[in-house]
């Protein structure tokens, strides 16, 4: 089976017609855009005509700008030396300052009208973005002047983006020396889940070592990016950057220290597990870093590619025909780039492609159970793009800690459909393997919450060298991971490896993944209480998200997100299954 994706219905190449045409259109959609908002921006009168009219715009320019990014990106994160790809993504960004401008010009506007309510209620086509254009209103407190917005976005590009770039360059391009070969970070890091726990060893510290190739570069991107977020979040007059992060969020800060404080509480479940799965492996001091992902049990649980597509698919069926048809068309129209290759950046991630209402996903797949979740996990990504695809583009984008949730409800529905086939010994691989998600998106995206804490907080001051943020780092899987850990053999460089640390406009992406979990947990526990009658409801709440914000995404539901105890609840869920396991 094809494991390389086609982008054939994006474009065929960077030379093809139908690229140069839309960047001709681009160009012909800012101007007139332009045109429009300097003059109509000028009075409030007629409010609702020029309302839709840029709405409308903004739409359209939306669909083609982000066809011609997402070819470029898509290609580049398989082919990081792509020329090609690199330049057409440095010409959509090329188009961000004026953008922006328009953006700036617009909420600034909004803020002068009166009877906004009203003006909406007016337009079947503004009360469809009702959201959007409230929310870009509420964005002008945020703004600086017309020149410094459109300075920052130009300056980012050579800045921000450009650091992000170089960082994700030079670790696809990292060759890691292991034994008598040269081989990519991508390959080494999931030798993690080998059987042989030799393997597992060496890999980890091949990988520790080839670090020090890059250590330098990569404290320099970061020590940049986080160093102009601070700027900014500061001259726009956020408290904080996770108070930055959390309105871009669309979520309130107690909904985030609600959930915190339940997962605080259970820590010490995750720990027992830990020390469990260690002894298991033949630890007594803890689990060494580089056992986090080995295997248990007797059953070798590797899958080929068909395999693996067969196994999600079933699965997938079993929730519901129409999740199921949807992962086999992903499958069969080679929507999915799962080999593992030099030059492809590490991990896995779904790009829905809202401009032709179909998703593509990367993954580096080398046949374990985990590999299987991750397609799972990010087909869920894709369904939710999918419940979204007759929605236009603005409504189409969801916030942060939504993102996770369809995803994380898939990967659930994958391990309970195929535990309730598996013999005994199927069983514990299948049962350890979920608790080893769970762990991942809950304790170590605390301790990556805690590091990028710690991080913006001493960034304040200085720039952090190298010693720092591995010292930095070691405190926060400490504090997370507790004694389930063997604190003489921990992750220093874990800040490198992971890209979520070089997006400067998504700052703490940490939380949303246990956001996702627990949210979806709950949501599982809702679909075995409602059966097939909570399908429906579960679309109509995925097709919601690009138009409200957290709370009231949830709220659809019946879930209160500053009730603690409905994180608990979820958690505890999480914990029956650790117990399951101690059990064993």
């Amino acid at each position: 089976m094809n494991m390389k994706w086609n982008l054939d219905k994006l474009y065929t190449s960077f030379e093809c017609e139908e690229i140069k045409k839309d960047f001709q259109l681009v160009e012909k959609l800012i101007e007139d855009t332009t045109n429009f908002v300097n003059v109509n921006t000028a009075t409030t009168d007629n409010a609702k005509n020029k309302l839709e009219k840029y709405y409308e715009s903004k739409n359209n320019l939306e669909n083609v700008i982000s066809r011609l990014y997402d070819y470029a990106y898509l290609t580049y994160s398989v082919d990081t030396k792509n020329n090609a790809a690199i330049k057409q993504m440095e010409k959509v960004e090329s188009y961000i300052p004026k953008l922006t401008i328009l953006d700036v010009k617009i909420q600034k506007w909004l803020n002068k009208l009166d009877g906004l309510d009203e003006i909406i209620a007016s337009s079947d086509y503004l009360k469809e973005h009702e959201y959007i254009i409230k929310s870009n209103k509420k964005l002008a407190q945020y703004l600086l002047s017309d020149e410094e917005e459109q300075l920052i976005a130009e300056m980012q590009n050579t800045g921000s983006n450009a650091w992000s770039k170089l960082q994700e360059t030079v670790t696809s391009s990292l060759l890691v020396d292991y034994e008598d070969e040269k081989l990519p970070l991508t390959v080494i890091r999931n030798y993690a889940y080998d059987s042989s726990a030799e393997k597992r060893k060496k890999a980890y510290e091949a990988e520790l070592e080839a670090y020090k190739k890059i250590d330098q570069s990569s404290a320099a991107c970061l020590n940049a990016i986080k160093g102009e977020v601070i700027t900014l979040a500061k001259k726009r007059g956020y408290s904080s950057p996770l108070d930055m992060t959390l309105v871009g969020s669309r979520m309130d800060k107690e909904t985030l220290d609600a959930m915190i404080t339940a997962i605080k509480e259970y820590l010490p479940s995750f720990h027992m597990y830990l020390k469990k799965k260690a002894k298991m492996l033949g630890h007594e001091k803890g689990l060494p870093f580089y056992d986090l992902f080995a295997p248990v049990g007797e059953v070798d649980m590797q899958y080929t590619f068909e395999e693996a597509k067969d196994f999600v698919v079933s699965n997938f069926t079993s929730f519901s025909n129409k999740l199921g048809n949807f992962a086999n068309n992903a499958f069969e129209n080679r929507w999915i780039d799962a080999e593992p290759r030099e030059g492809k950046i590490g991990g896995a991630y779904c790009s829905n492609l809202h401009c032709i209402k179909e998703s593509r996903i990367m993954a580096n797949f080398s046949g374990s159970l985990n590999d299987v979740t991750t397609l799972a996990h990010e087909l869920g990504h894709g369904y939710h793009g999918d419940c979204l695809k007759d929605e236009s583009s603005l409504n189409s984008d969801y916030p942060m800690p939504i993102a996770e949730t369809a995803s994380i409800f898939c990967e659930t529905i994958v391990m309970n459909a195929a535990l309730k086939n598996a013999t005994d010994e199927e069983a514990l691989v299948i049962l350890e393997n979920d608790l080893m998600g769970s762990n991942q998106t809950i304790v170590d995206i605390y301790s990556r919450y805690l590091f990028e804490t710690a991080l913006f907080e001493n960034r304040k001051t200085s720039s952090l060298s190298v010693d720092e943020l591995k010292e930095i780092m070691l405190d926060a899987q400490k504090e997370a991971y507790g004694d389930g850990l063997d604190h003489n053999v921990l992750h220093p460089y874990m800040w490198t490896c992971k890209p979520h640390y070089y997006f400067s406009d998504a700052n703490f992406y940490n939380f949303p993944y246990a956001f996702g979990l627990l949210f979806a947990k709950g949501l599982y526990a809702k679909y075995l209480e409602m059966g097939s009658d909570f399908i429906p409801k579960y679309d109509e709440l995925l097709n919601a998200t690009g138009k409200n914000n957290v709370k009231d995404v949830l709220a659809i539901m019946d879930i209160d997100s500053h009730d603690v105890d409905f994180w608990r609840s979820s958690l505890e869920i999480v914990k029956k299954d650790i117990d399951k396991f101690l059990a064993l």
